[in-house]
């Protein structure tokens, strides 16, 4: 069995479909990783979707802020942005169905046979792998449990830096912006989530959330997504998999016993930077 793990795929299905077709995809003998944002800004997140929740038991996907930013609109918790293309996927006959879907994927997915772990974008240095699986573990019985109460308190900042103390919508506040949103942060882990483009330079207080020298679970790999600007990245026990699809970029997969040798597609530019 091959474990082919893909990049930030955001509706941009005519892409995902020819990466299947160059990865030579069985269902038979491969398991497909989607580091989450499967929807939104690409031209057609319904048939994403739907392709992909069809994939059954051959899928894992993790949720990414753009799916949880779907999920909230189909609650009624947040309002339609300049860029979305999520129309199509609420007016589907079928919405109910891919939304139930879509809430019941995980925030973090963890391989114990290989020592793999999949999210969306980062992990506070502070975390280990144990602790990052239990934290994710609690966001998603708050969604199970009432997901409009959660988008309720959803969005916003703060707190930036992690402390086992924290309680309530703060604590899961946390938990989502660091396993959605984290790009960047300092050295003690206090996130900056407005952060994006490419890394900070030299000598600023901020780093890429992988390359904290303290991180306490450094010695896993983990498997992301969500920081287009980076393009494709192999180092420091990571894998870096969104190469800017929606951009103009590429869709990128990788075999996880072979991430040397990446595939990738390239894309139209459904969007343009800064819209």
């Amino acid at each position: 069995m091959a474990r082919y793990a893909i990049g930030d795929v955001q509706g941009c299905v005519t892409e995902l479909r020819e990466l299947l077709l160059r990865i030579s995809f069985s269902s038979d003998r491969d398991q497909l990783w989607f580091v989450g944002d499967l929807v939104n800004r690409g031209p057609d997140s319904l048939k994403s979707l739907r392709l992909i929740r069809a994939l059954g038991d051959n899928a894992i996907a993790v949720l990414g802020n753009h799916d949880l930013h779907l999920l909230a609109l189909a609650f009624g918790k947040s309002r339609i942005k300049a860029g979305d293309t999520l129309d199509a996927v609420l007016a589907a006959p079928d919405h109910g169905a891919l939304i139930d879907w879509l809430l019941d994927r995980p925030l973090a997915h963890f391989d114990p046979a290989h020592g793999d772990l999949m999210i969306h974008a980062g992990l506070p240095p502070q975390w280990t792998v144990p602790q990052a699986l239990a934290h994710a573990g609690e966001l998603h019985a708050a969604l199970e449990a009432d997901p409009a109460a959660f988008f309720d308190h959803m969005y916003g900042d703060q707190p930036d830096l992690w402390d086992d103390a924290l309680t309530g919508y703060d604590r899961l506040r946390f938990i989502v912006n660091a396993l959605t949103r984290l790009r960047v942060c300092s050295c003690v882990g206090r996130m900056q989530i407005k952060a994006k483009g490419l890394p900070p330079r030299q000598g600023s207080s901020l780093m890429p959330w992988f390359e904290v020298p303290s991180r306490a679970s450094r010695d896993t790999r983990i498997v992301f997504g969500h920081w287009s600007t980076l393009g494709f990245v192999n180092r420091h026990n990571v894998l870096g998999l969104d190469t800017g699809c929606v951009w103009g970029g590429s869709l990128t997969a990788v075999n996880l016993d072979e991430p040397a040798f990446p595939l990738s597609v390239s894309c139209n530019g459904y969007q343009q930077p800064g819209e």
